[in-house]
């Protein structure tokens, strides 16, 4: 009996606590009508939106209904203050904080976890957690493209094929480039081995090939731009310079700021414009004159009337520059002023010799630089006033005399001569002998100078046998022969036109030509000049015509005739039975 009781008790008090609970599920438990009360307090669904930051937008959360935690993840940008949650619960009611929350309409600061606590039917209740997550950036553009040092050379950036082309200048080395770059991204990286990180306006890169931008977005996804670099065809069409061959003193004068641009060029009187041939130089790829290519110092034009050059550049663009020809009026060169050297028909620094019968008109004999013994083969007549050499040369004319360093006395002058020239004072000669050696080199000087005030350089031909050459300067480094046949001096019509030789080498004249003579008579040796730096060697028995100013040694063969004066700044001068006659 005991032992019933003892296992009937609690079942009875279970049976007892069973049919109560029974009796209150059928007459609605604890209400006052009878119903029975809800403890549903679950968050089923969850989401978020925002209206501010990068773009707006709404993001579905993830309920983990165990751990009672909401977590929604939202785009790299997105403003986490304001946002609206929209959420469907099977609880009474739903609080933040204090604050009862409106499906969809209860702005909260997503910053920090937010606790929503829903309140079941029974007052029971539940709270989740809500996380949310800023996404990693995955931008990864490269908005942006240049060089350093070329501002007008951007990249052209397709953002669907990811390349950027890029043109610069003509001429740019694609070797060192440096490129300015913005990006969206993190990282921006140049190869695979090694991999270069790049720093916009410092990294340098070779891009004679394209070459791949690695950029890196914030969640480690990339993308990659291929930069292609093209350098420009080269704009350049410029003429820079331009004369005509045989006038190397000449230049056009280029003129213009836009084509058409213009070329004056004047060239000297007499000068026939029909058969031109242009030098001149271009940063164009080609020249043309209608159809005609242009070959500088080759194709010939007629320039009687403007000539359009036309400058074509590498891109095909073209400039014009049309040529304008003048024909200088002004025909003559300025001559030189000979001063004290003047008086003389020769002079030269080392020596004056004659062997053979040579006559020697209207002009005085000198020497610079030796005594009067280095003056050989003339002997004076002390009764007519003549000077004769022991073999027959004589100096003509009452009034010519020589004239030395060393001429010491007064009157009469040193052994040979036997009378007193003109100048008898050892001071006064030796005091013109100086002056004379001055104004030579003056002279000598103006001549050889590459330009002349009174007219164009002009380049003197290397063989001037059988040319006829109007008034002008020419000029030359090569050495020069008159060996063909005769020089003709055509003056024009001029009687004061004047002829110089502005010779660097040597001068030769001789067999089968070699004579020098004036068209139609009309001309003055005296107004022709030969400056000559080498050795002047005159040919036997031929015609020369001028005043020949030699740096070095003058040599004259035999039977020569001369109308002019020889002078030797620095050597002698050697006559074999010539004649020599100062020009008037």
């Amino acid at each position: 009996m005991n032992r019933f009781n003892s296992l009937t008790k609690p079942l009875m008090w279970f049976m007892a606590l069973l049919t109560v609970a029974f009796v209150a599920g059928c007459g609605g438990g604890g209400g006052s009508n009878g119903t029975v009360t809800s403890s549903a307090k679950s968050i089923t669904a969850f989401s978020l939106a925002w209206t501010t930051g990068i773009t707006p937008g709404t993001a579905t959360g993830i309920v983990d209904e165990t751990l009672k935690t909401i977590k929604v993840t939202v785009p790299y940008g997105t403003n986490l203050t304001p946002m609206y949650a929209s959420f469907t619960t099977s609880g009474a009611s739903v609080k933040v904080g204090t604050v009862t929350q409106v499906n969809g309409t209860t702005p909260n600061d997503f910053s920090v976890p937010v606790a929503y606590k829903v309140t079941a039917a029974d007052g029971t209740w539940a709270t989740y957690t809500v996380l949310v997550t800023v996404a990693s950036n995955s931008a990864k553009a490269i908005t942006a493209f240049s060089f350093v040092g070329y501002p007008g050379s951007t990249g052209t950036i397709d953002e669907t094929l990811k390349t950027i082309a890029v043109t610069v200048p003509y001429g740019t080395n694609l070797t060192t480039l440096k490129a300015t770059f913005s990006t969206t991204g993190i990282l921006v990286t140049v190869g695979t081995a090694p991999v270069v990180t790049q720093v916009s306006g410092t990294t340098q890169n070779d891009f004679t090939n394209p070459v791949a931008y690695k950029v890196n977005a914030a969640n480690l996804t990339t993308a990659t731009y291929t930069v292609t670099v093209t350098v420009a065809q080269n704009t350049a069409k410029a003429i820079t310079a331009f004369s005509f061959v045989g006038y190397p003193g000449i230049s056009g004068a280029i003129s213009g700021t836009t084509s058409p641009y213009a070329i004056a060029v004047t060239v000297p009187n007499g000068t026939v414009v029909t058969g031109l041939v242009a030098t001149f130089t271009t940063t164009g790829n080609s020249v043309t004159v209608g159809a005609t290519t242009q070959v500088s110092g080759t194709t010939t034009n007629d320039f009687t009337s403007p000539v359009a050059y036309t400058v074509h550049a590498a891109d095909a663009s073209t400039a014009i520059y049309n040529v304008t020809v003048t024909v200088s009026a002004v025909a003559n060169p300025t001559a030189p002023t000979l001063g004290e050297a003047g008086r003389f028909v020769i002079l030269a620094s080392q020596g004056v010799t004659t062997t053979g019968t040579t006559g020697i008109v209207n002009g005085d004999i000198g020497i610079m630089d030796q005594a009067r013994s280095f003056i050989t083969g003339f002997t004076p007549n002390g009764s007519t006033g003549l000077f004769t050499e022991l073999t027959g040369s004589t100096w003509s004319g009452m009034l010519s005399s020589s004239y030395a360093p060393d001429d010491v006395n007064a009157t009469p002058y040193p052994a040979p001569l036997a009378y007193a020239p003109p100048h008898a004072a050892y001071a006064t000669t030796l005091a013109m002998i100086n002056q004379s050696r001055t104004d030579l080199g003056v002279a000598y000087n103006f001549l050889a100078a590459a330009t002349n005030p009174g007219a164009p350089t002009q380049v003197c031909p290397t063989e001037l046998g059988t040319l006829t050459l109007t008034p002008g300067v020419y000029m030359t480094a090569s050495n020069v022969g008159i060996t063909l046949g005769t020089l003709h001096l055509d003056a024009q019509g001029d009687p004061n036109a004047v002829w110089i030789f502005n010779i660097s080498g040597t001068l030769t004249t001789g067999a089968p030509g070699g004579s020098i003579d004036f068209v139609g008579g009309v001309g003055q040796a005296k107004n022709v000049f030969w400056r000559v730096a080498g050795v002047t060697a005159i040919g036997a028995g031929t015609s020369f015509i001028g005043n020949v100013f030699n740096y070095a040694t003058v040599n004259v063969n035999s039977g020569a005739t001369i109308v002019g004066s020889l002078y030797s700044t620095t050597g002698s001068v050697t006559l074999i039975a010539d004649s020599v006659t100062k020009a008037q």
